[in-house]
Parts: C-alpha cells; sequence; structure tokens
C-alpha cells in the first residue's frame, strides 16, 4: 500500500514539474511571440483597441482609415478608395492577417515603431487615447486614376517612377480589388470578400501583378542586352551586322524571325543603334552568341536574380545563363525570350537606371511616417542599388532608346516639347496564348533631366490580341502617365 501511494505522489510531482516548466517557458522564451502571434485573441483585441494611423497619398488623398465601432473589437478599418489602391495599402484583416503597406509598416500604423515622436510624450504624459502613426506614401493619386483609364479593362501592370528619387508615382494593376470587404468585423462578409478574390488562382485580383509577377520581357530586355555590348567596348552604336531574314539558332533547325518576317533594313547592314530603333531580333539574337557573359553580368547589374528590396512583397526576376551545351538560349535571352522572367517592376528598374545615369535606384512606396498632429516621424532618403553601367553607356543607349520613339517602333509615345525615351515589346508567352505587349520609357523637359520612368505590360496584347504591338498598345498608355506627371509637377 504505502508503495502505491508513493508511486501517485511521485507520478504527480513529475507532472507539477513539467506543468511548472511548461509555465515558465511560455512566460519566459515564448511569451513575444504568442503576444504577437495574430492568432491570439488577446493581442487581436490590443491591437484593435488603437485608432490605426491612416495610409494617405503624396497629394493627401485618405486611402485608409480606421472607424471607431464601440464593438468588442473597437476600430475597423476602410478603404475609402477602394480598389485603386488595393495592392498598394493591402488589407488588415482580423481572420486573414495583412498584406501591402499595412503589413509592411504595421507598427507604424499602430504606433509601435521604435521611433518616439512629440505624439507619443504627450499620450504618455496626458493620458490621451492611443492612436498610430500615418503612412504617406509615394503615389499621387491622379496619376493612379490615369493610369487605370489608360489600361481601361486590359489585364495589365502600369507603374511610374521618379528615376532620381525611385519614389513610385503610380502603381496601377488590372484586376485589383476592394479591400474593405476583408477588413470587415463580421466573419462572413470577410469570407465571402475573400472567396470572391479566388485567392487561389494564379490570376486572383489578390496578386499585385506589378511585384508578384513575372512575365517573358520580350523585346524590352534588349535594351540590357545593348548596354552589355556598349559596356563590353567591343561595340557602338554605328558598329554594323549582317540583316539576314531570319537566325539560324545553333545546335537546331530552329530559326528566330523578325516580327515583320523579313530583313529589318531591306537586307545587307544594320547598325546596332538601327537594330534597336526597329527591334531587330536577328541582330540581337547575334550578340547573344558574341557576348553572353557580358549579358548575365549586366541583367544582374539591373536586379536580375536578387531580391529586390521594396515595400511590399516582390517575385524575383530571373536571367538564366548559358553554356556551350545551351547555345540557342543566349540568342533567345539576348531578345527577352526563352528562360527571361521580369516582373513590370524589374523592368522599371531597368529603364530607370538608364535614366540615372547608369545608377539603379531603390524603389520606394512609403514617403514619410507623420504623427497625428502632422509632425514627421520619419521620412525616407532615396538610395541606389548600385551601378547598371557607366554615365557614359547611360547617356548614349538614352540617345538611342529617343530614337525609338522618333523614328522607330515607339512613336505612339511621342509628347511636343517633351523628350521621350523608350523601347516597346512583344514578348511571346506561353503556346497558343497571345503575346504581351510592353512599353518601357523615360521622358523629361530635354534629354539629361529625366523626370519620370514608366513600365506597361498589357496581357495577351489586350483589346487587340494577336495584332498587338507594344506600341501600338502599351505606348499610349505611358504616354498618359508622362504627360499627366508633367502637368501636375510642372517639369
Amino acid at each position: 500500500m504505502q508503495r502505491q501511494i508513493t508511486r501517485v505522489g511521485i507520478t504527480i510531482m513529475v507532472m507539477l514539474l513539467i506543468v511548472f516548466a511548461q509555465l515558465n517557458y511560455l512566460q519566459i522564451f515564448a511569451a513575444d511571440s504568442i503576444a504577437s502571434n495574430p492568432a491570439n485573441s488577446r493581442r487581436l483585441l490590443q491591437e484593435y483597441s488603437i485608432k490605426r494611423g491612416n495610409i494617405i497619398t503624396s497629394d493627401n488623398v485618405t486611402i485608409a482609415e480606421s472607424t471607431d465601432t464601440g464593438g468588442r473589437f473597437r476600430f475597423e478599418r476602410s478603404y475609402p478608395e477602394e480598389d485603386l489602391f488595393g495592392h498598394t495599402t493591402g488589407f488588415y484583416s482580423i481572420l486573414f492577417g495583412n498584406s501591402g503597406i499595412e503589413s509592411a509598416y504595421g507598427d507604424e500604423l499602430l504606433g509601435e515603431s521604435n521611433v518616439i515622436s512629440m505624439q507619443d510624450i504627450e499620450d504618455s504624459l496626458f493620458g490621451s487615447g492611443e492612436q498610430g502613426d500615418n503612412v504617406r506614401v509615394t503615389i499621387n493619386s491622379e496619376m493612379q486614376q490615369v493610369a487605370r483609364d489608360a489600361l481601361g479593362e486590359q489585364r495589365g501592370s502600369v507603374v511610374a517612377m521618379d528615376p532620381r528619387s525611385g519614389q513610385i508615382l503610380a502603381m496601377w494593376n488590372n484586376p485589383s480589388f476592394d479591400p474593405t470587404p476583408l477588413a470587415s468585423h463580421e466573419s462572413e462578409v470577410q469570407r465571402q470578400g475573400r472567396a470572391a478574390l479566388d485567392p487561389q488562382s494564379a490570376t486572383s485580383p489578390l496578386v499585385n501583378l506589378a511585384t508578384q509577377r513575372g512575365y517573358p520581357p520580350g523585346s524590352t530586355f534588349k535594351v540590357v542586352t545593348a548596354a552589355a555590348a556598349l559596356e563590353s567596348g567591343e561595340f557602338n552604336p554605328g558598329s554594323t551586322f549582317d540583316d539576314p531574314v531570319s537566325f539560324d539558332l545553333p545546335q537546331t533547325d530552329d530559326t528566330i524571325s523578325n516580327f515583320s518576317g523579313g530583313a529589318c533594313t531591306g537586307g545587307g547592314q544594320i547598325t546596332l543603334e538601327q537594330a534597336l530603333t526597329v527591334s531587330c531580333n536577328t541582330t540581337f539574337a547575334e550578340i547573344g552568341q558574341e557576348i553572353p557573359d557580358e549579358i548575365a553580368a549586366t541583367s544582374e547589374a539591373f536586379g536580375f536574380n536578387s531580391a529586390l528590396p521594396f515595400d511590399l512583397r516582390t517575385e524575383q526576376s530571373t536571367f538564366q545563363e548559358a553554356d556551350e551545351d545551351n547555345l540557342p538560349r543566349r540568342s533567345l535571352s539576348a531578345i527577352g525570350q526563352g528562360d527571361v522572367v521580369a516582373t513590370p517592376l524589374q523592368m522599371l528598374l531597368v529603364v530607370a537606371a538608364i535614366a540615372n545615369d547608369g545608377e539603379v535606384p531603390r524603389p520606394r512606396l512609403a514617403q514619410e511616417i507623420v504623427d497625428p498632429t502632422g509632425g514627421v516621424v520619419e521620412s525616407f532618403s532615396p538610395e541606389t542599388l548600385g551601378e547598371a553601367m557607366s554615365t557614359s553607356t547611360s547617356n548614349t543607349l538614352g540617345g538611342m532608346m529617343r530614337n525609338v520613339v522618333e523614328n522607330g517602333s515607339g512613336t505612339a509615345a511621342q509628347i511636343p516639347g517633351v523628350v521621350v525615351a523608350g523601347k516597346t515589346g512583344t514578348a511571346q508567352t506561353t503556346e497558343g496564348a497571345d503575346p504581351h505587349a510592353w512599353f518601357i520609357s523615360f521622358a523629361g523637359p530635354d534629354g539629361d533631366d529625366p523626370q519620370i520612368a514608366v513600365a506597361v505590360i498589357v496581357e495577351n496584347g489586350g483589346s487587340l490580341g494577336s495584332e498587338a504591338t507594344g506600341g501600338q498598345v502599351a505606348a499610349p498608355i505611358a504616354k498618359a502617365l508622362i504627360e499627366t506627371d508633367k502637368a501636375i509637377r510642372g517639369w
């Protein structure tokens, strides 16, 4: 009997020790992670008792705000501009967490950043209610609306930047989404709102096409190939090449043809500048065989094969080097086909670097953190991600791209009194699908002072389908953004 009592006593002691150890672990080692877990109802109640800061545009339009419901979860988030800024703000949801600026600057919006403002001190001293800081984004609401109107019902992405500062001026994707249902305090409204967005589908409106969708860049990538050629010292704008009807891909019986189906300049010889102006596939396919290592290195200098530092989650753009066993890839990659994949944001950085003396600007979506009284808590200064090419090369390439708009495939982007440089692209995609239409450009009052860079992709040729080209479909969209920016900022 005594042995049984002893065993029971030992068992109880062991169980108590286990419980004691677990409690100590939870309190000492896991307290922070548990407290910050979005599934923790106590944490959620604490967060929703704080009036989350607003998200506002550069021209002071409120695109996310909080309303006092008086309920258990006190403050409810809403998005007055509906789907116009869906991918910028993201959502703040009890059931589904958060995304976009709501996620990237969640601490600041809750007033929990490491930066202490005068407003924080006043709240602490005088017992004012808790209120988060506001986040001002770099996007201009008028630019955003113009991007939306110009793209229309076509599926695609439009993104614009000041190439000197890296500030994003517009970022519109179609489809987009209204975050308000996801922020509702009614669980059924949240669930129905999310289900309507088909989140598991590759075509879900939740996908930010500008940052999370990789596309074959097509002929817009020829500016990367041209930059590598010029930077190598082996070529200049006047370097000449044969101008055949097609280019024979080594190690295969296949050929690369030009868009017209014939020679680019009627046969004979063609210069590098002419080849860029008319987007000559055969010339750039040949360059791909001659300087494959330089093209690979230049693509990486622009940001390919690296994670881009940005306020929002980004998909990595990729360029795969080709060894001697895969010579066709060298030519296909040089014209932006094959295994080359780029997001619209990546191609925006390519054209912005050309406009910015060869320096790749760090893209910025947040401009500053502002306390509830309007005081600036933190502002974000321009940075560069590195040098993609020399200033000399960028100036030469910029001149070649101006010729594309003045005399080549990008004439639809011409604007009186504005110097516009650009490159069109018509990118082959999956078999049986119509090609994507691209246009990348920069512009300013003169060739030495670029003010804006723009990247546009219209999936599967948009309204023109198989008949579309980047010059026909995408260039007019970029033109609308450039004209609007000029009117707003007065350059």
